[in-house]
């Protein structure tokens, strides 16, 4: 048993009015206790649900990160001076709403927006259908690669997936905690705030309840944060809904100095209706595939206004109205299906 560990469970679990909040470097020594699980399995169980019931800070959250950072896998820095999107999305997936991240990524990669994704297998609590899943039935596993392979895939194609069991095992060693304690604990929010990449980036995070982003916001910019995006998407993913108003966050100071609130509508763009439902992952992978060939499909309109909205929120289109005009160029024109085919073969030979 770790007494260290002991201490700062006793400091999270005393309850209500007796409990306290970690300092920063207790966070970042009570996570890197239990990814090396030092701490007993009882001890584990017992901090997440703890926390959860008292509620991560974002001083804890940042403490968390840089336990992320000392043991888990850091992309080195691209040759070139590109900015890399980092998209974080829940890594329970999606069970009631249809994804369309893998199409958005190949959309800017293809316009030269290197993006880097990161998640792992079907995780609880939701156990929604996972990104890496996707990406298998578009014909690009992500697997059983080394972090130097993908740098390499990032670098030509300017598409990187950072897999959870491969890259990260310590942290997948706690995927059977979250399991067992059926609540997805504070390393959830950890995870939306996480980017394994050292060079200069663009996070974009998705949330559900506004005070996850406040929490997100502090534990940013305590960490050095500066260029972020948090958006109020469907199931807390990175992806724009098409049935109410989009609620995104913009920090960017080298734009501008202060936080920026955006509020957009699909309907102002004929791109509105209600959100495509999730059935099964052989239903999406049609769609998909559909998609990527230029061909009419329920998805598209989620396509158009998510990637549209990427092309212009990373500089690429001048407005957008343009950006859903890219990106439906890139489809019908089989360019964002060529980034994809070259990311196959890449990864083909490696």
């Amino acid at each position: 048993m770790s007494q260290t560990f002991r201490e700062l469970l006793k400091k999270v679990g005393s309850g209500r009015h007796t409990s306290k909040d970690l300092s920063r470097i207790e966070a970042q020594t009570a996570l890197e206790l239990m990814l090396q699980q030092e701490a007993t399995p009882a001890q584990i169980g017992a901090f997440l649900i703890a926390h959860r019931i008292k509620r991560p800070t974002g001083t804890e959250l940042a403490g968390f990160l840089d336990a992320y950072e000392n043991l888990g896998p850091t992309l080195p820095s691209l040759s070139h001076l590109s900015r890399v999107v980092v998209f974080s999305v829940p890594y329970d997936g999606r069970s009631r709403t249809a994804p369309v991240l893998p199409i958005t990524a190949l959309i800017l990669a293809a316009s030269g927006c290197p993006v880097l994704l990161h998640g792992g297998d079907r995780m609880p609590t939701k156990y929604g259908v996972p990104l890496v899943d996707l990406w298998q039935g578009l014909g690009v596993d992500w697997s059983h690669r080394s972090l130097s392979q993908i740098h390499q895939v990032l670098s030509k194609c300017g598409l990187g997936f950072v897999y959870l069991p491969d890259q990260f095992p310590l942290a997948q060693g706690l995927v059977e905690f979250r399991d067992q304690v059926g609540k997805r604990p504070p390393l959830a929010t950890t995870e939306l705030l996480w980017h394994p990449y050292e060079g200069k980036h663009h996070l974009i995070s998705g949330f559900v309840h506004p005070p996850t982003e406040n929490m997100m916001r502090e534990a940013l910019a305590l960490r050095g944060t500066h260029c972020f995006t948090t958006v109020k998407g469907l199931e807390g993913s990175c992806d724009l809904p098409r049935d109410r108003k989009a609620i995104i966050g913009i920090n960017n100071p080298q734009q501008d100095p202060t936080w920026q609130r955006l509020i957009l509508s699909a309907r102002d763009y004929d791109l509105g209706g209600s959100e495509v439902p999730y059935h099964s992952t052989e239903v999406l992978l049609k769609q998909l595939h559909a998609v990527l060939n230029g061909q009419a499909s329920e998805l598209m309109p989620a396509v158009l206004w998510n990637a549209g909205f990427y092309l212009w929120h990373v500089g690429i289109s001048a407005d957008l109205e343009n950006g859903i005009q890219e990106a439906e160029r890139l489809l019908r024109t089989g360019i964002a299906k060529q980034t994809l085919c070259q990311v196959q073969q890449i990864l083909s030979v490696l």
